[in-house]
């Protein structure tokens, strides 16, 4: 059975992608990530992920916060 990945998923995919490809993302772009994230009051395990993931990259410096 495949799961359905949820719209919040898939927003929050659109926008850390586009962080990953500038290498940058400004305060306001990480605050928007946030409210996608627990805008439905469940972060649901695809969402979970894409933080995990913009977490670590913000950890080991390849996207930075900035202004773009």
């Amino acid at each position: 059975m495949v799961e359905k990945i949820s719209d919040s998923a898939g927003k929050l995919r659109v926008m850390i992608e586009k962080a990953i490809d500038d290498h940058i993302i400004t305060r306001d772009e990480y605050d928007k990530i946030i409210h996608i994230a627990t805008e439905d009051g469940v972060i649901d395990k695809h969402e979970q992920a894409l933080l995990q993931q913009l977490q670590s990259m913000l950890e080991d410096g390849s996207v930075k916060f900035g202004r773009k």
